[in-house]
């Protein structure tokens, strides 16, 4: 029996995700789409779902064995064909399997054992919910007989993650195993990807059954809209072709969608400027005249001004999220708002719209353009200028910069900067959440889609080790950092270990400021600089605990540590050196460093502070 507790996501071919040309996920043809029928097959429940995953087309496993799952694990070590990852945290195997899913372009798989096990899970696949990450996530589950017994580690996984997967199932029928799992990939990759979880009663796992990999699956009421309507597109392309201050908002959908070639030549065509939210770094590079950087509570001056006084906005695969928005009921107030994106539950939902367009970014931008080419055509390109004065007024007055510290330590922003610059483009950038992350966002130059992941919506913690290791087992070729915060760090560094042990040589960068650093900065501006609960004691001169250069040597990695400007070069090289293994490096930075500039938390976006105590003057700007 399968237990689907959301409405049932058509007839359809079950279809994995493959890399587009720019190396990021979409949908693709499958061993499913060819004209043959895998079976029937005498085998176990475990070995269906073992060829269930080869079927599927899956490379990579980030899992942990456990009682229930364990009949699984058997078949699975004589696969010739999925590669098995033993993590040392369920939460670092489902942040693996994110972080390999950036950066492969395919599904990221994770495995783990009922109840504990699976509950560990949990902050992953919300964590994929919010960011709309490709993910399968396999749990064991006590037999079919003991369920709602309160069985030894049983949990109700299905109940406990109805809310935060895309789609979920209870499988205690064996036969029901390859059927499944296939809808699991479908789910999973189509539409507006996400996580879907899959838990198998050990019961289904130890009976035999026969195994059948099906041609095509009926998903009823599952139907993703890729294809925008045309009326829809030709108002976009009127208003995009006679609006005097546009914004193109571009979220990290376009990014999932694989359309930043379309992106950059809208962009090319409309003149328009264009933001990039914190899930869309690279999406257009920053080097691009037309890039005005990240909007929001940590985004540049011109980008949130921009915004702000646009008379169109046009959102591509955007969320109007609060970080963004700032007091929603005050963003955004002159413009007329064009959302287009693939989940029509998006559109509306936090900010009204004027013309709504649900569908494939690929197709949405691909059938803008020519509509925008024809209405140039007709009445000529926008009058653009004074609107360019403005913004390039805005950016010259308030660059993103930063003070150097009066305490002696290192300024973080230098340190992540002079990553970045080392490094180069080419390289994947992979951040924890708070301060640090930001910095990353800010201060790295991003040329290219996927060159950065980051927790966005769920902002977790102990997100950026364990995706990096994930995102070099997806592109072993590119160089990743983790840059990572030293409370972050020290939520999954184990899985150190597991770099070290499947020579994943990743680099981390943690930005050591001895102190939960985004929780002291609010303490500083918003409670009177009581420090409750926020001193780390990992270094300005207290006893390190822990010391990250031991931590790391105790792991098999190389640890460094850099506390002068003038060694940061030298180190960021000396890491870059090393490939054998992982590298920390321990940079020890200004506890009193902040992120600027900043809209306050619930307050509206006109009043951004450039610097503490220092906000553009909007009037006389205008």
């Amino acid at each position: 029996m399968v237990q689907g507790p959301h409405p049932a996501p058509p007839r359809s071919t079950v279809r994995p995700v493959r890399p587009a040309a720019d190396g990021l996920p979409r949908p693709a043809e499958s061993p499913a789409d060819a004209p043959r029928r895998i079976g029937p097959e005498k085998v176990t429940g475990a070995q269906s779902i073992v060829r269930s995953l080869e079927e599927a087309g899956v490379e990579v496993v980030f899992g942990i064995p456990g009682g229930a799952i364990l009949p699984t694990y058997d078949p699975l070590m004589d696969s010739t064909r999925v590669r098995h990852i033993l993590v040392r945290h369920e939460q670092g195997g489902g942040h693996a399997a994110a972080g390999y899913a950036y950066s492969s372009g395919k599904v990221g798989v994770t495995m783990a054992t009922s109840g504990p096990g699976a509950t560990n899970l949990v902050t992953a696949i919300a964590d994929a919910n919010m960011d709309s990450v490709p993910m399968v996530a396999i749990t064991g589950q006590v037999g079919a007989s003991l369920i709602g017994t309160d069985a030894f580690q049983e949990a109700d996984i299905v109940g406990i993650t109805l809310p935060v997967t895309k789609h979920n199932y209870l499988v205690t029928d064996p036969d029901d195993i390859p059927r499944t799992i296939a809808e699991a990939f479908h789910i999973a990759s189509t539409g507006r990807p996400g996580p879907v979880l899959v838990d198998i009663a050990k019961s289904a796992m130890q009976a035999q059954t026969t195994f059948s990999w099906p041609q095509d699956i009926t998903l009823p009421g599952y139907h993703p809209v890729t294809k925008p309507h045309a009326k829809q597109i030709r108002e976009a392309a009127r208003l995009l072709a006679t609006s005097r201050r546009p914004v193109l908002y571009v979220g990290g959908g376009v990014v999932r969608a694989g359309a930043s070639d379309l992106l950059r030549r809208l962009t090319d065509t409309s003149g328009a400027p264009v933001v990039t939210t914190l899930m869309a770094r690279g999406a257009l590079p920053d080097s691009h005249p037309q890039n005005l950087g990240m909007p929001g509570m940590h985004g540049t001056v011109a980008a949130v001004a921009a915004l702000q006084k646009a008379d169109l906005v046009i959102a591509l695969g955007a969320r109007f999220d609060d970080r963004v928005t700032g007091l929603l009921s005050s963003f955004a107030p002159l413009a007329t708002v064009v959302h287009a994106d693939i989940d029509p539950a998006e559109i509306g939902k936090n900010k009204r719209t004027d013309v709504p367009i649900v569908g494939d970014l690929r197709e949405v931008i691909a059938d803008l353009l020519p509509e925008l080419e024809r209405e140039h055509g007709q009445h000529g390109r926008p009058d653009l200028e004074a609107w360019w004065q403005q913004l390039d007024a805005w950016r010259e007055t308030f660059p993103l910069g930063f003070d150097e510290p009066s305490d002696g330590h290192l300024a973080p922003q230098h340190v992540i900067s002079r990553i970045g610059e080392i490094s180069g483009p080419e390289s994947i950038f992979v951040a924890g959440v708070g301060q640090h992350q930001m910095w990353a966002a800010q201060f790295i130059k991003y040329e290219r889609p996927g060159a950065w992941i980051n927790s966005g919506g769920l902002g977790t913690m102990g997100f950026s080790v364990p995706a990096a290791m994930g995102a070099k087992v997806g592109d072993p070729s590119r160089t990743v950092w983790s840059i990572d915060g030293d409370g972050c760090f020290q939520m999954t560094n184990q899985e150190l270990a597991t770099c070290t042990i499947n020579e994943i040589p990743i680099k981390v960068a943690v930005i050591n400021n001895s102190s939960l650093g985004m929780v002291r900065q609010w303490q500083t501006l918003f409670y009177e600089s009581r420090y409750s609960n926020t001193d780390l004691h990992t270094g300005h001169g207290t006893a390190r605990v822990p010391d990250f250069v031991k931590l790391a040597d105790a792991y098999g990695a190389v640890g460094l540590r850099c506390e002068t400007k003038a060694d940061v070069d030298a180190t960021i090289k000396r890491a870059m050196e090393i490939d054998d293994r992982p590298v920390v490096v321990d940079f020890t930075v200004s506890r009193d460093a902040m992120v600027w500039p900043m809209v306050a938390a619930g307050v509206s976006n006109d009043a951004i502070q450039y610097a503490r105590g220092i906000s553009p003057a909007w009037d006389r700007e205008d």
